[in-house]
């Protein structure tokens, strides 16, 4: 069920860390690669050697190693995996992942991770009812995290009430269920687009826009979480992406225009993400422009219409998606744009909207498809919001 999986199993300081033995026992068993990261307090209450034979790979609870300096890379743990489990979940821990601090390896790998991470609380009835820790779970949540909420029980300070940590049946059951409603898309071909392009005025300048790629990067992973097989055509960003997507790295509006040209040839969908620069300059100079005591006149020219071509190229069989950022009459240029470039669904956001386009890490969308239907939703992160363009994408395949 879990063949081939890399999960990293995060264990904090709790006495459920005992739980985190069975659940590494169970993954295992079920075919999963399974990689431990400890925090310091965890080892007060079960040892490396323990999960280390059970795990069958070497447990990491610090920076370096101190016999040879070696230190453990938390950025090649975030890239290995298909998903991260902190199980237990202690206050402390919850509160310094809402708040960003990675004073630990297990946090510097959770900030570092591009998967999924799901998480499973344990601690006194009265520290998780506390409005503290229901708000940074919150957080937590809002960042498209999963809470595997505790159980009611008997408690390790002999108070009855909510605080267990889930058992390791049940949570293998969520980690189970999680691959397995990840793959209604397996075996399609999707193209994404993403991030802005650079329009070279000489050697040092260029006009762009203020896209950052995010939301293009978060629908492309998870696309990948569906089993689809994704190229991700990029301008200029600092984002990263796990290894599975092949990304194809562009700069200028004519190269990411030639290289979706070919990619989309062989998609079963196409998502236009990226913010394409509308204009170019009409001629770019082989060294640098200087300043001078007068204004100067720049001349640009349209650059190919991306996402028109492959209107114009589409097949039957294949599913057009498009972007719309506006300022003003939303609908009726969204739907225009949708008629006029032969879309089948079109991806609304405006400026309007608190939160929503560029430079924000939530965005506010509605979707509008060529049968008229508009969908509207709430201000998401951008994970959330990936997950929502993908699910009625799954849901227009099946009509």
């Amino acid at each position: 069920m879990l063949k081939g999986k890399n999960i990293i199993l995060g264990i904090t300081g709790s006495i459920a860390a005992y739980k985190s033995a069975y659940l590494v026992r169970l993954l295992v068993k079920e075919g999963a690669n399974v990689k431990v990261v400890m925090t310091p307090y965890a080892l007060e209450f079960i040892t490396p050697v323990t999960l280390a034979t059970l795990s069958k790979n070497t447990v990491v609870h610090d920076f370096f190693s101190y016999d040879d300096g070696s230190w453990n890379s938390h950025v090649d743990l975030g890239i290995w995996a298909d998903l991260m489990v902190i199980a237990p979940a202690t206050a402390n821990t919850i509160a310094k992942m809402a708040a960003g601090i990675c004073d630990n390896l297990l946090l510097t790998t959770y900030l570092s991770v591009r998967c999924t991470v799901m998480l499973a609380p344990a601690m006194d009835m009265d520290m998780f009812s506390h409005a503290a820790t229901l708000e940074n779970i919150h957080t937590l949540k809002e960042r498209g995290n999963i809470i595997i909420e505790p159980a009611e029980g008997e408690l390790a300070s002999g108070l009855e009430g909510k605080g267990r940590m889930e058992e390791p049946e049940v949570l293998l059951k969520h980690i189970s269920s999680f691959f397995n409603t990840k793959k209604k898309l397996k075996n399609k071909k999707v193209l994404v687009t993403a991030g802005p392009t650079y329009e070279a005025l000489d050697p040092v300048r260029f006009i762009a826009n203020h896209s950052t790629g995010k939301m293009g990067y978060a629908i492309a992973e998870k696309l990948s979480d569906q089993g689809a097989d994704v190229t991700l055509i990029s301008g200029p960003t600092n984002l990263l992406t796990n290894k599975k997507i092949k990304i194809i790295n562009v700069t200028s509006a004519a190269e990411m225009y030639k290289a979706s040209v070919k990619a989309f040839q062989g998609s079963d969908i196409a998502i236009m993400a990226a913010a394409v620069a509308d204009y170019t300059p009409a001629k770019t100079k082989g060294t640098k422009i200087k300043a001078k005591d007068r204004n100067i006149s720049l001349e640009l020219k349209k650059t190919e219409d991306i996402a028109a071509k492959l209107g114009k190229m589409k097949k039957k069989n294949q599913l057009l998606v498009g972007f719309a950022l506006e300022t003003d009459n939303e609908i009726t240029n969204a739907v225009s744009k949708l008629r006029k470039k032969n879309m089948d669904m079109i991806v609304l956001n405006s400026l309007n909207d608190k939160g929503a386009g560029f430079k924000h890490n939530t965005n506010k969308i509605s979707i509008i498809d060529k049968y008229n239907n508009i969908h509207k939703f709430e201000l998401k992160n951008k994970k959330e919001v990936a997950e929502d363009i993908i699910d009625k994408i799954i849901q227009y395949i099946k009509k």
